[in-house]
């Protein structure tokens, strides 16, 4: 008999002898009613996360709104908030979406979440210039598209869906971040006119080659860790990086990144580098200030630590350890 089966058992004594009988569960409790929602007409945010909000009614009242949050709840259509003209913020991650519609008239948005929804495409945002940041992770994207008109676009997000190619982003000249990660990417490309690009993350794709990036000389933060790259290579014009990740690939010599002056972190555990001869490299970047390199044949050197820092005396940190 299980413990719980134990802890659910009724002794109950006789006068003939003792019969177990298991315990009738208590009555399960009715769910608690949550607290009515008063809306103030004239408030500037509204916070209905979390609220099992399944239809978007009754906010017709909302004269100021601007910041309108609608996390984790069962909303399926979006509806009924085309005259909430103030808003500047909208959030519906996580809910139940399949399309993204009814936004016209909302053309002082500046930030929309779509994240974590059913959306199979990127449509009907065209009327949104003013829109800064665009979050549609988590998503079943399969196509880059109708992004022309959000020229004011600092922050893209699509992680996590099912993208195949980058395409369709050269008329968002003003980007400064974009996620790209855990898609079914093949190739770097077409990224050219992005040169005020900062950030760009492309984890988890399939990716063999670093290529195509010549163009972003404003790049300081690369993301490219669980893809297939063997090499480290075209970087050259990239000397503004500070953050380099290439984690989780097929790479054996840390070269090509002396001319980054201002590198301060190279994330580069679960590779293949096995030659402390292929770390030398790093005596150039005199910034570094954290690598990581656990899970390379290297990292099984019984002084790797100390090694390490004979390189690079300038390491603060070696795999997430402060340095003594």
């Amino acid at each position: 008999m299980s413990e719980e089966q134990k802890k659910a058992t009724l002794v109950i004594e006789s006068d003939e002898e003792e019969t177990s009988l298991p315990m009738k569960p208590p009555p399960r409790a009715a769910p608690a009613e949550e607290d009515p929602i008063v809306i103030d007409p004239d408030c500037l945010e509204l916070d209905l996360n979390h609220r099992r909000v399944e239809d978007l009614n009754d906010l017709s009242n909302l004269r100021n709104i601007e910041r309108l949050y609608l996390r984790w709840n069962l909303i399926k259509k979006i509806e009924n908030i085309e005259m909430l003209t103030t808003l500047q913020e909208i959030e519906f991650y996580d809910n139940q979406i399949t399309k993204i519609e009814n936004l016209d008239t909302l053309v002082n948005l500046e930030i929309i979440d779509f994240s974590f929804n059913r959306l199979k495409k990127i449509e009907n945002l065209e009327k949104l210039v003013n829109v800064q940041k665009l979050f549609l992770c988590a998503n079943k994207i399969s196509l880059i598209e109708n992004l022309d008109c959000l020229t004011n676009l600092t922050m893209l997000e699509l992680g996590d869906n099912k993208l195949r190619k980058i395409e369709n982003l050269d008329s968002l000249v003003n980007l400064r971040q974009l996620y790209l990660g855990k898609n079914k990417i093949t190739k770097i490309e077409n990224l050219d006119k992005l040169v005020n690009l900062e950030c760009i993350s492309l984890q988890a794709n399939r990716i063999v080659k670093i290529e195509n990036l010549d163009k972003l000389v404003n790049l300081t933060e690369l993301y490219i860790s669980e893809n297939g790259i063997e090499k480290i290579e075209n970087l050259d014009e990239n000397k503004q990086l500070d953050t380099l990740d290439l984690a989780k690939n097929r790479i054996t010599r840390i070269e090509n990144i002396s001319h980054m002056k201002d590198l301060t972190d190279l994330w580069m555990n679960h590779n293949n580098v096995e030659k402390w001869t292929d770390v030398d490299e790093l005596k150039h970047n005199k910034k570094i200030d954290t690598v990581y390199l656990e899970a390379n044949p290297i990292a099984k050197d019984v002084q790797y630590r100390s090694k390490l820092k004979l390189v690079a005396p300038c390491l603060n940190k070696i795999d997430a350890t402060l340095c003594r």
